[in-house]
């Protein structure tokens, strides 16, 4: 189906988890999820487009977390666990920031309440949980029993690196690991209980939002964080010297946006042991990641077919150089192994002739930004008349500013060629952009929900290469009920749901202020 859902002409909203509206700090499972799919619902959408759903990392990231196959702990909602008895009411009085995560206060809040929540089911657990849990654990076994120890490790010597641990654990020697299993059980136990809770919560959410058509659409980021579980359980498969650290770094050459390029810091794989292994950690990572959702973008898609290798000892990306990716032998292995894979290709940037003959062979759909699209000539390669069917198009993606924040900052030039393509004079220039994907051939069209919101570039989810980011969340008074009626009108019109939704109904009664 997910597969198959790829040839469809479909649209969607892209909006991170995080970003919805709550009492506990920051978005998450609970109530407010749901009512985000019935908005979707009565807007015609058919995707929901999340950024990768695993634990956050520096500077509050999520593509640079401690795991590639464990979820975010933030997500995990406390209205479940409230109604299982699991924590009490009275522990989740907070006054948080409603527009904006403070991550320095969240995190630790968060974490407090589900180590209650957790001492909570540990008390009065009914036989049935305890039994989920436990078979939960066993059926997740080949990541969570090494994620969960990592956690315990990391929470016993933070803030060291794990090269820098005690040198038995550090290089995983059996007798270490199985006296830290001991030592640290209830500590290990704690974060299987939360990976638990994040699994049941978002597969309940998925399922909700599947009954009404509504797929969800995932991120895989293409490389892992260092401090990670899973560079520290297989060291094997990165470039790492005898003590752990990395010998070679990801990042971008110097280009046009950089004079010295970007240097990214994570570990590159060792592709050569990789193959040898049958690429069985790449088949795991994408079956994990499509039990999480319908469909999944891969970010940095060239990186397959040539990486940009910098000396970990370089402060900068200038003096690195191109090495070869697996290309279509990974994914050949990966389809093997789980069939035809639903996948998004992220092939932004330059991208050599390589790069689009692996796409293609692989069958997955590329990526176009509509917001890149002004800066020259007709030929331009994100104007929608020079898309191809096999395209997933945006307005703009969480790296880009909202369509009125674009608008505002553009260039003289770059606004007058919009605003003769899209036949508007600004004032409606996110609703231009929108229609402007949506009626393209481009057979999957998304936005930015800032952007069905109209809101101006103070709403801007991330500006790569600075802090401070991945904070920004709604209210439902900014909603109401016009977005969700015009975005599904433009929809209908395009093809892209049934056309017999005209006219919309309005918004469900009761859920613009939760």
């Amino acid at each position: 189906m997910a597969s198959d859902l790829l040839n469809q002409r479909t649209s969607g909203v892209l909006l991170h988890p995080t970003s919805l509206p709550g009492p506990h700090g920051c978005g998450d499972f609970g109530p407010n999820a749901y009512y985000f799919v019935d908005w979707l619902e009565v807007a015609g959408q058919t995707l929901w487009q999340t950024l990768p759903l695993g634990p956050i990392g520096p500077g509050d990231s999520p593509y640079m977390g401690s795991s590639a196959f464990a979820g975010n702990p933030l997500f995990v909602a406390f209205e479940p666990l409230l109604e299982r008895g699991w924590i009490n009411a009275s522990s989740l009085q907070a006054d948080f920031n409603a527009q904006k995560i403070d991550y320095s206060l969240v995190v630790p809040w968060r974490l407090a309440r589900l180590r209650e929540a957790f001492a909570g089911f540990q008390q009065a657990a009914l036989p049935e949980d305890q039994q989920a849990f436990l078979a939960w654990l066993q059926a997740e076994a080949s990541w969570v029993d090494d994620y969960t120890l990592f956690m315990a490790l990391d929470q016993a010597h933070s803030p060291a690196l794990w090269p820098d641990w005690p040198a038995p654990l550090a290089q995983r020697e059996p007798a270490a690991l199985a006296q830290a299993r001991s030592q640290h059980a209830q500590e290990i136990a704690f974060w299987g209980f939360v990976q638990w809770q994040f699994d049941v919560q978002w597969k309940r959410l998925k399922g909700y939002a599947n009954q009404k058509n509504i797929h969800l659409v995932g991120d895989l980021p293409i490389f892992i964080a260092h401090h990670s579980s899973d560079c520290w359980s297989r060291p094997d498969l990165y470039e790492l010297d005898p003590q752990g650290h990395p010998n070679v770094i990801a990042g971008v050459p110097p280009d046009f946006f950089s004079e010295t390029g970007q240097r990214w810091g994570n570990p590159l794989y060792n592709w050569k042991a990789m193959q040898a292994d049958g690429y069985a950690w790449w088949i795991e990572r994408v079956k994990r990641q499509l039990s999480l959702a319908d469909v999944v973008r891969i970010d940095h898609f060239r990186g397959f077919v040539g990486y940009w290798e910098i000396p970990a000892s370089e402060p900068t990306a200038v003096k690195g150089r191109w090495m070869p990716g697996p290309d279509y032998d990974l994914f050949a292995a990966i389809e093997v192994a789980l069939g035809k894979l639903p996948i998004i290709a992220e092939d932004l940037g330059v991208i050599t002739p390589e790069v689009v003959a692996l796409r293609q062979r692989a069958g997955f759909p590329g990526m176009r930004i509509l917001q890149f699209a002004f800066s020259d000539d007709a030929g331009n390669n994100f104007l929608p008349h020079n898309y191809a069917r096999d395209t997933v198009v945006y307005s703009g993606t969480h790296d880009n500013d909202t369509v009125k924040g674009w608008w505002t900052d553009c260039t003289e030039r770059e606004r007058a060629y919009a605003g003769e393509y899209l036949h508007t004079d600004g004032s409606d220039v996110h609703w231009a952009m929108v229609r402007a994907c949506a009626q393209s051939v481009a057979n999957h069209a998304l936005c930015q929900f800032q952007d069905v919101l109209g809101l101006d570039g103070s709403h801007r989810m991330n500006t790569p290469g600075t802090v401070g980011c991945w904070t920004w969340r709604f209210l439902w008074d900014w909603v109401g009920n016009e977005p969700a009626e015009r975005l599904g009108r433009i929809t209908a019109a395009s093809g892209r749901t049934r056309f017999d939704r005209l006219p919309l109904p309005a918004y469900p009664e009761g859920k613009n202020k939760p």
